[in-house]
């Protein structure tokens, strides 16, 4: 990397003290950000949910969900759902006991089990035996699964062994697979482009329906107001059914004073811009300034587009300000810690308030009273702030391996955005040889992909990979991939055999799947931060290398 990438590093290193990060400043800054996104869209919820009507897909879901418990069936089915979701939680979890005992060393035990093959295992293909992404895979739909499939193999399969034939002309062939200035620039920039360029075009499309669905419920109102009324001013119009007065009267009782969510924002905004850069010295408090003034106007595009499409594009929003904050820096003014810092603020504005809107539209929808659920939201926001950082600062003192390519905890995403930090900062000289034109191609590739998905109509689009999907395991590996549709199989040959009890038991299992492994990195990491090591290394040789280590030992 170039000295002032390194510089960059070594700045970071002193402003955040990575080598031990301090866990009160990462409490610190989720406390001084995480509730900005709550205030921005509070005096929008009338607006968003009876004004607009905005469905907000994953909020009515979960309200159907929540209403059909309250009945005599549901609740006898949730009790069911809950008793499978227990046995799969104790399966996953003396399943990721029992693997601990083979972890004796590097690359040891079922996470490194060559299924398919040694050669197939060099190139990341292969079944790690993970609960955790079996159980992710039965609840990811059929197509995000093919998806990943489909990039791995495109990048594992075919481009990395062509590009590593390229070593000696393209790159310089004494470098690691893991430097950047090698193979592994190729792995991490071309999915930057790729996510790019399907970040771009979700950007343009959600942002182009956000504005036409504005100028069509503006235009409504206009022609409405035009036509002659009765004095009836109030919500409870005749076309509007009793339970949906019920919902509205209800959702309106509890308002939410406005004077308070501006008086919020601004409070924490300036509490935010005074703190912040004691955090990040890079990140100054103009910057952060400017990111309020506009987050707000972010904020309620995310959320309007989430009401139409369900979809957040809060990645999107922080790879803006990651090139825009950065760029405003400079290189030699920190920009890469500044961007990336800015990145993680646009991030929680952006993303808090389309999921309290979600929450908003549940709450509408199951007759719960607003109040109590911006509420419960700030207290959740606020454990949260103190729980995210514990778990990572366990994660970071018992793993030595967190955030390093190959190992349990990869942190693909921490390597990608750190990167779009860089090449928005420093330009195009960190890139290997070729790189930029391959960015260039898969960058369009993306594009293109989408554009085909939204042109040959949603029936037909089920069956086109997602390219946002495909990029992922260009840089990780197939091997979650791998998992994934190994869950998807489960879930596809039981819904063939029994597909009522499939969609009702299937995001128990998956649920106690994940949960089981996931609870079992708590008691391992205990272990290892006492210095228990596992007591077996299980690992596969080819034969060859058999013989020779047999030869050895026996000297």
């Amino acid at each position: 990397m170039s000295e002032e990438i390194a510089k960059q590093s070594k700045e970071k290193n002193s402003a955040m003290n990575t080598k031990n990060p301090s866990l009160g400043w990462m409490i610190v800054f989720l406390f001084v950000v995480s509730f900005l996104g709550l205030f921005s869209v509070v005096p929008l919820r009338k607006i968003m949910v009876i004004d607009f009507k905005l469905i907000y897909p994953s909020g009515t879901a979960t309200a159907h969900l929540i209403n059909s418990f309250h009945t005599p069936r549901g609740a006898k089915l949730a009790k069911k759902q809950v008793k499978t979701l227990g046995k799969f939680f104790s399966f996953s979890f003396l399943w990721g006991f029992f693997q601990w005992f083979f972890t004796g060393g590097d690359n040891c035990g079922f996470a490194s089990f060559p299924t398919l093959g040694l050669k197939a295992f060099e190139n990341r293909f292969y079944f790690d035996f993970s609960a955790t992404y079996v159980g992710v895979g039965m609840i990811c739909p059929y197509l995000i699964n093919v998806s990943l499939l489909v990039g791995t193999i495109l990048s594992w399969g075919i481009m990395w062994p062509l590009i590593n034939d390229k070593k000696g002309d393209w790159y310089p062939a004494d470098l690691k697979s893991s430097d950047l200035h090698g193979l592994q620039g190729y792995r991490v920039f071309i999915a930057i482009a790729m996510i790019l360029g399907d970040g771009l075009y979700n950007f343009i499309k959600v942002l182009g329906r956000t504005l036409f669905g504005l100028y069509h419920q503006f235009n409504q109102q206009k022609i409405q107001s035009d036509i002659p009324v009765t004095g009836n001013s109030s919500p409870d119009l005749p076309s509007i059914s009793y339970d949906e007065q019920k919902r509205v009267r209800l959702f309106l009782k509890d308002e939410i004073p406005t004077w308070i969510a501006i008086v919020g924002y601004l409070t924490i905004a300036i509490i935010s811009a005074a703190t912040l850069p004691h955090i990040f010295h890079q990140l100054k408090w103009y910057y952060i300034a400017t990111i309020y003034i506009f987050a707000p106007a972010l904020a309620f595009c995310n959320a309007y587009g989430a009401g139409l499409t369900d979809w957040s594009l809060a990645s999107t929003y922080g790879k803006l300000a990651i090139f825009i904050i950065g760029a405003w820096a400079g290189s030699s003014n920190g920009g890469v810690l500044a961007g990336l810092a800015a990145c993680g603020v646009m991030m929680n504005i952006v993303s808090t308030a389309s999921d309290l809107m979600q929450d908003f539209k549940t709450g509408y929808m199951t007759l719960s009273s607003p109040r109590s659920m911006f509420v419960s939201q700030v207290i959740g926001t606020a454990m949260g702030c103190i729980i995210s950082p514990c778990v990572f600062w366990l994660f970071y003192k018992a793993f030595d391996n967190l955030g390093i390519s190959g190992s349990d905890y990869p942190a693909p995403n921490a390597l990608i955005y750190r990167n779009i930090a860089i090449l928005g900062v420093e330009g195009f000289s960190a890139l290997p040889d070729k790189c930029l034109t391959l960015c260039y191609i898969f960058f369009g590739f993306a594009i293109f992909v989408n554009g085909i998905r939204d042109a040959v109509g949603k029936k037909r689009a089920s069956f086109i990979p997602i390219p946002m999907a495909m990029a992922i395991p260009f840089y990780i590996g197939g091997y979650f991939a791998i998992d994934m549709c190994v869950g998807s199989l489960i879930l596809f040959i039981w819904s063939r055999i029994n597909r009522a009890k499939a969609a009702a038991f299937g995001p128990a299992v998956a649920s106690g799947l994940i949960c089981g492994d996931g609870i079992w990195t708590l008691p391992s990491s205990i272990l290892a931060l006492a210095g228990v090591n596992p007591p077996i290394c299980m690992k596969f040789l080819s034969r060859s290398t058999n013989i020779r280590v047999d030869k050895f030992l026996s000297l």
